[in-house]
């Protein structure tokens, strides 16, 4: 069974008619080159091999769900240079049934301290597990209307987010990215491109909402922070490249930068 790989000492291989049941469940993994399918197939063979899968709320892990999970986890991963060592801080996945509550607390510009629920989908904690709900990653792609959903990839986004020990939206930069010299020089190049994104994006998305104006094309939670910004802009990378290079111009070739070094 797939989902109980860990600890071996060789990642088996991927029956072929699972793995074509995932490609066929998500498109945008199936119109990946060649190369990429082949790479991606051992990568997720790797990922089952070294990650616990848990079920939560009475939900049931089965190989379907192991499968479609590690699948897209890695696709972010693929071409960067250690690969899975990115995700080497946790073990554990944990699914879910359904969307559920998890309390927050908030401090506001006043510092008045507000405790409140918040229904999530997915969270990805610093050195800990990944919680995903199962129905919302099956609707990981590109909807009906052109809306991009994907929880997998958000999550292990911030994950490569998280590495440098800080969540702000700038994932740890080598020395030598984009031509620069120093990590330092990389970070700023990095955040002098996103944040102009992200203020547009967030405008657009103010605007739409108070104001009826037309809403933006990824989904208005990128507009909280920077960091969600990051992260929701990966899903449309991943799952919509061709349109996400026309609606961010900008941010394409940064992201080509990052996540296919010495591809482009």
């Amino acid at each position: 069974m797939l989902r109980w790989l860990r600890g071996l000492r060789a990642a088996p291989e991927i029956p072929d008619a699972a793995w074509q049941a995932t490609l066929q469940a998500y498109p945008f993994l199936h119109q990946r080159p060649a190369e990429d399918l082949q790479r991606l197939r051992l990568l997720t063979a790797r990922f089952l091999q070294d990650k616990e899968f848990h079920g939560a709320l009475g939900f049931e892990i089965t190989d379907e769900v192991a499968l479609a999970i590690a699948a897209q986890a890695v696709l972010p991963v693929l071409h960067l240079p250690g690969d899975l060592a990115w995700y080497d801080d946790f073990v554990g996945i944990v699914v879910v049934p359904e969307e559920v509550s998890t309390p927050r607390v908030a401090v506001d510009d006043a510092g008045v301290v507000h405790e409140y629920d918040e229904s999530i989908i997915g969270e990805a904690r610093e050195h800990g597990p990944v919680m995903l709900s199962w129905p919302h990653v099956q609707e990981g792609g590109l909807g009906a209307d052109g809306a991009i959903l994907n929880v997998v990839i958000h999550e292990f986004a911030h994950k490569i987010d998280m590495r440098d020990g800080s969540v702000d939206g700038c994932p740890p930069l080598p020395a030598g990215f984009a031509g620069l010299g120093s990590v330092a020089q990389a970070r700023a190049h990095w955040q002098r491109t996103l944040e102009p994104a992200y203020d547009s994006f967030r405008e657009q998305a103010i605007v739409a909402e108070r104001f009826g104006g037309e809403p933006p094309w990824l989904d208005g939670y990128a507009a909280s922070s920077l960091a969600e910004f990051f992260a929701v802009a990966c899903e449309a990378y991943f799952v919509a490249p061709e349109r996400f290079a026309r609606e961010f111009g900008s941010l394409a070739p940064l992201f080509d930068a990052f996540f296919k070094p010495g591809l482009r």
